[in-house]
Protein backbone atom coordinates (compact mmCIF):
# COMPACT_ATOMS: atom_id res chain seq x y z
CA UNK A 1 0.00 0.00 0.00
CA UNK A 2 1.24 3.55 -0.82
CA UNK A 3 2.32 5.48 2.28
CA UNK A 4 -0.10 8.41 0.51
CA UNK A 5 -2.60 5.95 1.74
CA UNK A 6 -1.72 5.56 5.19
CA UNK A 7 -2.69 8.09 8.27
CA UNK A 8 0.81 8.37 9.59
CA UNK A 9 4.26 7.42 7.76
CA UNK A 10 6.70 5.10 10.29
CA UNK A 11 9.37 6.91 11.45
CA UNK A 12 12.43 5.67 13.39
CA UNK A 13 14.43 7.10 16.09
CA UNK A 14 16.80 8.64 13.62
CA UNK A 15 14.24 10.35 11.80
CA UNK A 16 12.65 11.58 15.28
CA UNK A 17 15.83 13.00 16.17
CA UNK A 18 15.91 14.92 13.15
CA UNK A 19 13.33 16.91 14.32
CA UNK A 20 15.22 17.71 17.83
CA UNK A 21 16.14 21.88 17.73
CA UNK A 22 19.86 21.76 17.68
CA UNK A 23 19.60 18.67 14.65
CA UNK A 24 17.63 21.45 11.98
CA UNK A 25 18.58 24.77 13.42
CA UNK A 26 22.58 24.79 11.65
CA UNK A 27 20.44 24.33 8.35
CA UNK A 28 17.78 26.35 9.20
CA UNK A 29 19.51 29.31 10.95
CA UNK A 30 18.51 31.95 8.08
CA UNK A 31 15.24 31.42 7.89
CA UNK A 32 15.05 31.24 12.27
CA UNK A 33 15.21 33.26 15.40
CA UNK A 34 18.45 33.83 16.54
CA UNK A 35 19.07 31.13 19.31
CA UNK A 36 21.08 29.36 22.32
CA UNK A 37 21.67 25.31 22.49
CA UNK A 38 22.60 24.45 26.03
CA UNK A 39 22.69 20.39 26.39
CA UNK A 40 21.50 19.46 29.80
CA UNK A 41 22.67 16.74 32.54
CA UNK A 42 20.89 13.90 33.49
CA UNK A 43 20.61 15.83 36.83
CA UNK A 44 18.69 18.53 35.53
CA UNK A 45 15.91 16.03 33.91
CA UNK A 46 15.41 14.76 37.60
CA UNK A 47 14.86 17.97 38.66
CA UNK A 48 11.77 18.12 35.78
CA UNK A 49 10.46 15.13 36.39
CA UNK A 50 10.42 16.13 40.84
CA UNK A 51 7.32 16.26 42.42
CA UNK A 52 6.56 19.73 42.76
CA UNK A 53 7.64 23.18 41.63
CA UNK A 54 10.63 24.83 42.95
CA UNK A 55 13.30 26.88 42.27
CA UNK A 56 16.92 25.39 42.15
CA UNK A 57 18.97 27.42 44.72
CA UNK A 58 21.22 30.09 42.86
CA UNK A 59 18.85 30.68 40.03
CA UNK A 60 17.30 34.03 40.99
CA UNK A 61 18.52 37.37 40.90
CA UNK A 62 18.81 37.79 44.42
CA UNK A 63 21.60 38.02 47.07
CA UNK A 64 22.24 34.46 48.79
CA UNK A 65 20.71 35.63 52.05
CA UNK A 66 16.98 36.34 50.45
CA UNK A 67 17.06 33.05 48.50
CA UNK A 68 13.82 31.14 49.45
CA UNK A 69 12.47 27.75 48.66
CA UNK A 70 15.63 25.65 50.90
CA UNK A 71 16.21 25.49 54.76
CA UNK A 72 19.54 26.19 55.74
CA UNK A 73 20.53 22.55 55.87
CA UNK A 74 19.96 22.48 51.72
CA UNK A 75 16.43 20.84 52.01
CA UNK A 76 13.05 22.78 50.81
CA UNK A 77 10.72 23.66 53.42
CA UNK A 78 6.85 23.58 53.46
CA UNK A 79 5.37 20.49 55.51
CA UNK A 80 3.64 17.78 52.71
CA UNK A 81 6.20 18.78 49.90
CA UNK A 82 9.09 17.76 51.98
CA UNK A 83 9.52 14.68 50.65
CA UNK A 84 9.48 16.09 47.56
CA UNK A 85 11.92 18.44 47.97
CA UNK A 86 14.37 15.93 50.06
CA UNK A 87 17.07 16.61 47.17
CA UNK A 88 18.33 19.89 46.50
CA UNK A 89 18.83 21.07 42.82
CA UNK A 90 21.54 23.34 42.22
CA UNK A 91 23.18 23.93 38.70
CA UNK A 92 25.97 26.40 38.73
CA UNK A 93 27.08 26.06 35.07
CA UNK A 94 23.72 26.01 33.26
CA UNK A 95 23.06 29.33 35.73
CA UNK A 96 26.44 30.65 34.08
CA UNK A 97 25.26 29.81 30.71
CA UNK A 98 21.76 31.11 31.05
CA UNK A 99 23.06 34.33 32.48
CA UNK A 100 25.32 34.88 29.06
CA UNK A 101 22.54 34.51 27.41
CA UNK A 102 20.50 36.64 28.65
CA UNK A 103 23.54 39.26 28.75
CA UNK A 104 23.74 38.32 24.99
CA UNK A 105 20.23 39.07 24.14
CA UNK A 106 19.91 41.96 26.19
CA UNK A 107 18.07 40.40 29.08
CA UNK A 108 14.92 39.42 26.31
CA UNK A 109 15.51 35.67 26.31
CA UNK A 110 12.70 33.47 26.41
CA UNK A 111 11.97 29.35 26.99
CA UNK A 112 11.41 27.93 23.38
CA UNK A 113 8.26 27.02 23.48
CA UNK A 114 5.91 29.53 25.30
CA UNK A 115 6.41 31.28 21.88
CA UNK A 116 3.36 33.89 22.03
CA UNK A 117 4.09 35.09 25.72
CA UNK A 118 5.47 38.55 26.59
CA UNK A 119 6.91 37.47 29.33
CA UNK A 120 10.79 38.15 29.02
CA UNK A 121 12.70 35.19 31.10
CA UNK A 122 15.38 37.72 33.27
CA UNK A 123 17.28 34.87 35.11
CA UNK A 124 17.79 31.23 35.44
CA UNK A 125 14.85 30.73 37.40
CA UNK A 126 12.37 32.15 35.40
CA UNK A 127 13.37 29.58 32.97
CA UNK A 128 13.82 26.96 35.00
CA UNK A 129 10.07 27.89 35.97
CA UNK A 130 9.02 28.26 32.32
CA UNK A 131 10.40 24.29 31.90
CA UNK A 132 8.72 22.61 34.54
CA UNK A 133 5.36 24.16 33.79
CA UNK A 134 5.98 23.15 30.00
CA UNK A 135 6.27 19.63 31.37
CA UNK A 136 4.11 19.32 33.74
CA UNK A 137 1.67 20.52 31.05
CA UNK A 138 1.76 17.12 29.42
CA UNK A 139 0.31 13.79 29.86
CA UNK A 140 3.48 12.57 31.38
CA UNK A 141 6.99 13.89 31.93
CA UNK A 142 8.17 10.44 30.71
CA UNK A 143 5.83 11.23 27.42
CA UNK A 144 7.66 14.59 27.07
CA UNK A 145 11.28 13.25 27.46
CA UNK A 146 11.59 10.28 25.69
CA UNK A 147 11.13 9.15 22.14
CA UNK A 148 8.80 6.68 23.17
CA UNK A 149 5.21 6.92 21.41
CA UNK A 150 7.11 9.29 18.29
CA UNK A 151 9.74 6.33 16.98
CA UNK A 152 7.37 3.31 15.65
CA UNK A 153 10.66 1.36 15.10
CA UNK A 154 14.00 0.85 16.28
CA UNK A 155 15.76 -0.15 13.49
CA UNK A 156 18.79 1.98 14.66
CA UNK A 157 20.50 -0.14 16.61
CA UNK A 158 20.96 2.41 19.85
CA UNK A 159 22.97 4.97 17.86
CA UNK A 160 20.63 7.28 17.81
CA UNK A 161 19.74 8.57 21.22
CA UNK A 162 17.49 11.58 22.70
CA UNK A 163 19.92 14.06 24.64
CA UNK A 164 17.50 16.68 26.56
CA UNK A 165 18.58 20.41 25.71
CA UNK A 166 17.76 23.75 26.50
CA UNK A 167 16.65 26.18 23.73
CA UNK A 168 17.23 29.93 24.73
CA UNK A 169 15.49 32.39 21.91
CA UNK A 170 16.28 36.04 22.00
CA UNK A 171 12.54 37.83 22.55
CA UNK A 172 10.25 40.11 20.16
CA UNK A 173 6.87 40.33 20.04
CA UNK A 174 4.94 37.23 18.58
CA UNK A 175 1.64 38.26 16.52
CA UNK A 176 -0.44 35.10 16.74
CA UNK A 177 -2.46 35.81 14.18
CA UNK A 178 0.24 35.51 12.05
CA UNK A 179 1.52 31.47 13.37
CA UNK A 180 0.72 28.94 10.75
CA UNK A 181 1.70 25.19 11.00
CA UNK A 182 2.42 23.52 7.67
CA UNK A 183 2.53 19.80 6.83
CA UNK A 184 4.19 18.03 4.67
CA UNK A 185 3.69 14.45 3.24
CA UNK A 186 6.25 12.42 1.02
CA UNK A 187 8.03 15.89 0.09
CA UNK A 188 4.96 17.86 -0.66
CA UNK A 189 3.17 20.91 1.00
CA UNK A 190 0.14 19.41 1.19
CA UNK A 191 -1.99 21.80 3.77
CA UNK A 192 -1.73 25.21 5.93
CA UNK A 193 -3.55 25.71 9.27
CA UNK A 194 -3.97 29.11 11.41
CA UNK A 195 -2.46 28.05 14.40
CA UNK A 196 -3.87 30.01 17.07
CA UNK A 197 -7.02 29.00 17.39
CA UNK A 198 -9.39 32.35 17.61
CA UNK A 199 -10.96 34.14 14.76
CA UNK A 200 -9.32 37.04 12.77
CA UNK A 201 -11.37 38.66 10.45
CA UNK A 202 -8.31 39.93 8.47
CA UNK A 203 -7.44 36.00 7.60
CA UNK A 204 -10.71 35.80 5.72
CA UNK A 205 -9.95 38.04 2.78
CA UNK A 206 -8.77 36.51 0.08
CA UNK A 207 -5.90 38.51 -0.70
CA UNK A 208 -4.77 37.71 2.43
CA UNK A 209 -5.16 33.97 2.10
CA UNK A 210 -3.46 34.56 -1.51
CA UNK A 211 -0.62 35.96 0.27
CA UNK A 212 -0.21 33.32 3.00
CA UNK A 213 -0.64 30.05 0.45
CA UNK A 214 2.07 32.37 -1.97
CA UNK A 215 4.72 32.47 0.25
CA UNK A 216 4.55 28.82 0.95
CA UNK A 217 4.66 28.13 -2.54
CA UNK A 218 7.42 30.59 -2.78
CA UNK A 219 9.52 28.29 -0.07
CA UNK A 220 8.91 24.80 -1.36
CA UNK A 221 9.40 26.13 -4.99
CA UNK A 222 13.14 27.08 -4.20
CA UNK A 223 13.33 23.71 -2.25
CA UNK A 224 12.18 21.71 -5.57
CA UNK A 225 14.89 23.61 -7.52
CA UNK A 226 17.23 22.90 -5.02
CA UNK A 227 18.05 26.38 -4.89
CA UNK A 228 16.68 26.92 -1.26
CA UNK A 229 17.16 24.80 1.78
CA UNK A 230 16.85 20.82 1.86
CA UNK A 231 13.80 19.45 3.28
CA UNK A 232 14.20 18.29 6.86
CA UNK A 233 12.13 15.20 6.52
CA UNK A 234 9.69 13.80 3.56
CA UNK A 235 7.28 14.34 6.14
CA UNK A 236 7.09 16.85 8.74
CA UNK A 237 5.30 19.71 10.51
CA UNK A 238 6.62 23.58 9.75
CA UNK A 239 5.81 25.80 12.60
CA UNK A 240 6.12 29.70 10.97
CA UNK A 241 5.49 33.14 11.94
CA UNK A 242 4.41 35.07 8.67
CA UNK A 243 5.97 38.55 8.36
CA UNK A 244 3.61 41.66 8.43
CA UNK A 245 3.38 41.66 4.63
CA UNK A 246 2.62 38.23 4.43
CA UNK A 247 5.25 37.46 1.88
CA UNK A 248 7.93 35.37 3.93
CA UNK A 249 8.54 33.54 6.94
CA UNK A 250 10.27 32.53 10.28
CA UNK A 251 10.71 29.38 10.86
CA UNK A 252 9.91 28.53 14.78
CA UNK A 253 10.20 24.83 14.99
CA UNK A 254 9.45 21.54 13.07
CA UNK A 255 7.29 18.68 14.71
CA UNK A 256 7.11 15.07 13.43
CA UNK A 257 4.32 13.70 11.31
CA UNK A 258 2.89 11.95 13.63
CA UNK A 259 -0.05 11.55 16.11
CA UNK A 260 1.79 13.59 19.12
CA UNK A 261 1.52 16.61 16.99
CA UNK A 262 -1.81 18.81 16.96
CA UNK A 263 -3.29 18.68 13.43
CA UNK A 264 -5.35 21.96 13.96
CA UNK A 265 -8.14 22.39 11.57
CA UNK A 266 -7.14 19.20 9.69
CA UNK A 267 -7.65 15.64 10.32
CA UNK A 268 -5.04 13.74 9.75
CA UNK A 269 -7.46 11.18 7.78
CA UNK A 270 -8.11 14.48 5.72
CA UNK A 271 -4.15 15.28 5.38
CA UNK A 272 -3.94 11.30 4.04
CA UNK A 273 -6.71 12.29 1.36
CA UNK A 274 -4.99 15.49 0.67
CA UNK A 275 -1.46 13.41 0.05
CA UNK A 276 -3.13 11.05 -2.14
CA UNK A 277 -4.44 13.94 -4.45
CA UNK A 278 -1.17 15.60 -4.32
CA UNK A 279 0.61 12.54 -5.03
CA UNK A 280 -1.57 11.90 -8.47
CA UNK A 281 -1.52 15.76 -9.36
CA UNK A 282 0.65 16.56 -12.61
CA UNK A 283 1.12 20.10 -11.26
CA UNK A 284 4.97 20.02 -9.95
CA UNK A 285 4.25 22.30 -6.70
CA UNK A 286 0.43 21.16 -5.88
CA UNK A 287 -1.08 24.57 -4.71
CA UNK A 288 -1.78 23.53 -0.35
CA UNK A 289 -5.00 23.61 1.03
CA UNK A 290 -5.18 27.25 3.54
CA UNK A 291 -7.42 26.35 6.66
CA UNK A 292 -8.47 29.05 8.91
CA UNK A 293 -11.19 30.10 11.88
CA UNK A 294 -14.07 31.45 9.20
CA UNK A 295 -15.91 32.81 12.18
CA UNK A 296 -16.68 33.90 15.92
CA UNK A 297 -19.21 30.24 16.13
CA UNK A 298 -16.20 28.54 14.82
CA UNK A 299 -16.58 25.31 17.14
CA UNK A 300 -12.49 25.17 17.48
CA UNK A 301 -12.44 28.99 17.86
CA UNK A 302 -10.54 29.71 21.47
CA UNK A 303 -10.97 26.12 22.64
CA UNK A 304 -8.89 25.80 25.82
CA UNK A 305 -6.38 23.13 26.92
CA UNK A 306 -6.43 21.36 23.90
CA UNK A 307 -4.93 17.83 23.72
CA UNK A 308 -2.10 18.44 22.55
CA UNK A 309 -0.99 21.33 24.64
CA UNK A 310 3.13 20.26 25.21
CA UNK A 311 2.94 21.96 21.38
CA UNK A 312 0.76 24.46 21.41
CA UNK A 313 2.20 27.86 22.89
CA UNK A 314 0.82 29.15 26.07
CA UNK A 315 -0.85 32.48 26.73
CA UNK A 316 1.56 35.13 28.84
CA UNK A 317 -1.23 36.05 31.20
CA UNK A 318 -1.67 32.33 32.19
CA UNK A 319 2.07 32.06 32.42
CA UNK A 320 3.12 35.14 34.29
CA UNK A 321 -0.20 34.63 36.84
CA UNK A 322 1.23 30.86 37.41
CA UNK A 323 5.21 31.94 38.14
CA UNK A 324 3.38 35.10 40.84
CA UNK A 325 1.77 31.75 42.41
CA UNK A 326 5.03 29.89 42.66
CA UNK A 327 7.04 32.69 44.24
CA UNK A 328 4.56 33.28 46.55
CA UNK A 329 3.92 29.51 47.76
CA UNK A 330 7.25 29.08 47.94
CA UNK A 331 7.97 32.47 50.20
CA UNK A 332 4.64 31.31 52.33
CA UNK A 333 6.30 28.13 52.98
CA UNK A 334 9.84 29.56 54.26
CA UNK A 335 7.40 31.67 56.49
CA UNK A 336 6.09 28.55 58.30
CA UNK A 337 9.18 26.62 58.62
CA UNK A 338 10.28 29.95 60.41
CA UNK A 339 7.18 29.93 62.34
CA UNK A 340 7.46 26.52 63.42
Amino acid sequence: MSSTLTTWPTLTKRDVIAFQFSSWYPTFSSLSIKSTVVPLADDFKAYLEADGVFVPAGSENLPPSEEVGHDSDGRGGGGGHELALTRRYTFPELDAQIRASIDEYGADATWLLPLSSPLKCTSPADVYLYSNRLISSCTTSARALSLRGVAKTDDDDGVYTYTLELVLRKWFAIDPSREMRAFVRDGVLIGISQRNMNYYEFLNEPETQEKIVSSFVAYWTAQSNQSGLPLLHPADTLDVLLTRDLSRFHIIDFNPYAPRTDPLLFTYDELATLSASATGSSTQTPTPTLRVIDSRAHPTAARNAPEHQHNMAERGGIAAAWMDQVRRGTAGSDSEDEEG
